[in-house]
């Protein structure tokens, strides 16, 4: 499985003003147009973003126009603000002499180690320092994830901006007396704002096929995972540790010929407790691999990207909004049909991924290795009960109560006041049983009412009365 999210370009010592690739030039004033003219622009312009036949291109140069100025509107991720407390001196990122940055910068974060998933296909900028002798770590929390590679030229890091959704940052590993974040200005879009992020910048999760150098052999095929993807399709060219049963997945092998892949010898990378025969784990802040990590991260990734997606759509649409109304002498706060159909239709595929729909469905009970499972459940919040969406199934699903924890993050709380309103409120219907819909017949009635009342205790302004 390849996670793309780290792909940033190393850009540390290279003028700010360097860095911006056509993706992200500096436009000369627009001049003005009559109020036809401006119509077809508009529409035009949310053409592009928001067509599903748009290309990738389009919709990157569309992100630097408005409403979402991606390039140019200050960020308060957590990366963001963490270099802002390096420059200042408020924070200081420790150097070690086996591990440079990484132990320190992961502290800053908040980020644990028993994250760490193991990375040896040649899927990242680093690809001649990654092989299955040499894996990339990755680890991430709630909101940011972050690539090391033994050696490597740069550690990488993305954090989810609350309104502009994925931000990618790179830190020269050297020894300096001040390091900083360097903020990649528009080269990760190329891979990180297409379909497969749902043409938002987004996080890019992917299982290939790859030979015993790390190398991805191409024609064999390829997955984008999330949840609802079947094990037989997860992992492919990762580090997996854990135990799954029966089920198989891609992790922990190779191939053996670029044509074989319907051939791949699954069982040889099941139930791995211990990757000592695999490589020299001595470099790594940790021996695991763990299954659940991965399994927690394929939900995250994409939640993020249905989340940010919701965003762009919302923002997207009270400007063309804003527009219309005022060249139509209409109520400023009047919303079209295009704009409640759009709002709707991001808002629905949020609400589904959000209540796990069509989520994969464990035939084996799954055990990671690590401490993971343990400290990933400790973060909370927890009711009056004791209950958490962080909770684990791991028997037939991923979590106990199948409702995304991101409901508590900063990007959804952030969300359009159009779109939040269109999920609240179909929300409160799904788990008061108002709403029976087929899409949501997997939640029994226990699931809606404990999920309800987790959230009421948890998170009270949710609904106001």
């Amino acid at each position: 499985m390849m996670i793309t999210v780290l792909n940033a370009p190393a850009t540390s010592g290279r003028p700010a003003d360097s860095l911006r690739g056509p993706l992200f030039r500096r436009r000369n004033p627009v001049p003005l147009f009559s109020l036809a003219s401006r119509l077809l622009l508009t529409f035009a312009t949310l053409g592009l973003l928001l067509s599903p036949g748009g290309s990738s291109l389009q919709a990157q140069e569309e992100f630097e126009q408005a409403p979402i100025h991606y390039g140019t509107t200050p960020t308060t991720d957590q990366a963001a603000l963490l270099d802002k407390k390096l420059a200042s001196g408020e924070a200081k990122l420790e150097y070690d002499s086996r591990h440079g940055y990484l132990p320190s910068l992961l502290k800053l974060l908040d980020i644990p180690v028993s994250s760490q998933g193991l990375v040896y296909s040649k899927t990242s900028l680093q690809i001649r320092r990654i092989s299955p002798q040499t894996p990339r770590a990755i680890y991430f929390n709630d909101d940011t994830y972050v690539g090391w590679v033994q050696d490597g030229s740069s550690i990488e890091i993305m954090s989810t901006d609350p309104v502009q959704g994925q931000i990618f940052y790179t830190l020269d590993p050297e020894q300096t007396d001040q390091p900083l974040l360097a903020r990649d200005h528009g080269q990760c879009l190329a891979c990180h704002a297409t379909s497969r992020t749902l043409k938002v910048p987004g996080v890019l999760i992917r299982s290939v096929f790859v030979d015993n150098k790390g190398q991805r052999q191409f024609g064999t095929g390829e997955f984008s995972v999330d949840h609802r993807s079947p094990f037989k399709e997860r992992w492919g060219g990762w580090y997996v540790t854990g135990t799954h049963g029966d089920m198989r997945h891609l992790g922990n092998v190779i191939l053996q010929k670029q044509d074989d892949a319907d051939e791949v010898d699954r069982d040889a990378g099941a139930n791995i407790v211990d990757l000592t025969r695999r490589c020299d784990l001595s470099a790594y802040l940790t021996p695991h691999s763990d299954l659940v990590a991965l399994m927690v991260l394929e939900h995250q990734g994409q939640m993020h990207n249905y989340i940010t997606l919701a965003s762009y759509e919302g923002r997207m649409s009270d400007h063309y909004d804003g527009i219309m109304n005022a060249a139509l002498k209409r109520p400023a706060d009047h919303v079209s049909d295009t704009s409640r159909r759009r709002i709707t239709s991001a808002g629905n595929k949020l609400l589904r991924y959000l209540l796990f729909a069509d989520e994969f469905r464990l035939t084996a009970p799954v055990r990671g290795t690590s401490d993971f499972t343990r400290e990933f459940a400790a973060r909370g919040p927890r009711d009056s009960q004791g209950r958490s969406l962080r909770d684990f199934d791991l028997q037939t699903r991923m979590f106990k109560y199948p409702c995304s924890y991101l409901i508590y993050s900063a990007a959804f709380d952030s969300l359009p006041e159009g779109v939040r309103t269109h999920v609240l409120t179909r929300l409160h219907a799904i788990l008061t049983g108002e709403d029976q819909t087929e899409e949501f017949a997997h939640l029994s009635a226990d699931d809606r009412l404990a999920i309800l009342q987790i959230l009421k205790d948890t998170k009270p302004d949710l609904w106001k009365d």
